[in-house]
């Protein structure tokens, strides 16, 4: 799941549903992001999206991928497909408050998040990525007025050519609800307080990485399992303070499980991710990954499964597809 909790809306913060700011005026595509509060980051430098207006039949979010980043950075010269998912979650949270007037201290939280994607369209170019994200929602649950849970299906355009077709399921819940799912764990500095040290990284190349800082799992005496690594001083993964482990941290552990159980180089085709529950910051969590096979030519099916005190939190399956 992934949640975060940030300041409520004002009077006049209200954004018009048309994609215009409070003073009226409305942005043009790819020269000015949204607000960060809008898709709930604390750096500026890590909103991607610039603009939303609405089509016939639902949304359309414009977005702008750099030609490198920090942590998503372009790989033997593709864009990360992580990137993807990320501008998903930031689509999704921006349409959960301009179109639906969900608060913005509501958490939003993921059940599932699934994309099938063209792999030779994250080809990088010499300028940043123009994307573009067509959304429309479907299975909207309210409680009286509140937006409860809803599904978003994405149609992802990258450059002006077919990228991905996509899907987010997500929920909604006040303040006060959350903090009674969460009990003492919806105390950010408790839950903060209480995190376990961080274990060592397994080799950066192992999971196509460069850096220690970017690896999200640890060795055990298993080579199909590690322990997760929760680095909560991490820029990206952990934008802002939160009470659990984040759900973009969830799929980047399925991500480089993935990567390591499959030989040479791989390429994230398709992702279906499931959340179960939290993962908590003051226990361990464990990543197994198993092949299963092949599908499609080359592709290599993998399974993820994240548990926590022998529960799922996550599960995943991944289709892996070789690259030079």
């Amino acid at each position: 799941m992934a949640g975060a909790t940030l300041t409520p809306y004002l009077r006049d913060q209200r954004p018009d549903i048309g994609g215009r700011f409070a003073d009226g005026n409305r942005p043009s595509v790819l020269t000015t992001t949204v607000p960060r509060e809008y898709v709930h980051r604390a750096a500026v430098a890590e909103v991607f999206l610039t603009n939303w207006r609405r089509d016939d039949v639902g949304w359309v979010v414009s977005a702008q991928w750099p030609r490198a980043h920090t942590f998503y950075g372009p790989v033997h010269g593709l864009h990360d497909p992580l990137l993807l998912i990320e501008t998903m979650r930031q689509a999704g949270i921006l349409l959960s408050h301009v179109a639906y007037r969900v608060p913005l201290d509501h958490p939003i939280m993921w059940q599932r998040v699934r994309y099938d994607l063209a792999p030779q369209a994250l080809r990088a170019a010499e300028e940043p990525a123009e994307v573009e994200l067509h959304i429309t929602a479907h299975d909207m649950v309210h409680r009286g007025t509140r937006l409860v849970s809803a599904r978003q299906d994405f149609r992802i355009v990258c450059d002006g050519r077919d990228l991905a077709s996509a899907s987010l399921l997500f929920s909604c819940h006040s303040p006060a609800v959350y903090r009674r799912l969460r009990g003492e764990y919806s105390d950010v500095a408790l839950a903060n307080s209480r995190k376990l040290p961080l274990p060592e990284a397994v080799a950066p190349q192992l999971v196509a990485r460069e850096h220690d800082r970017d690896v999200v799992l640890s060795p055990t005496d298993r080579p199909d399992r590690w322990q997760l690594r929760v680095d909560t001083s991490h820029p990206v993964l952990f934008d802002h303070p939160v009470d659990h482990a984040p759900g973009m941290l969830m799929v980047e552990a399925a991500r480089q499980a993935a990567q390591a159980a499959t030989p040479g180089f791989t390429v994230p085709a398709s992702i279906d991710c499931s959340f179960e529950r939290y993962a908590e910051l003051d226990a361990p969590s464990w990543v197994q990954a198993r092949t299963t096979g092949h599908t499609d030519g080359d592709r290599r099916q993998v399974e993820v499964a994240v548990e926590q005190h022998g529960k799922p939190v996550v599960s995943a399956q991944i289709a892996c597809v070789p690259t030079s």
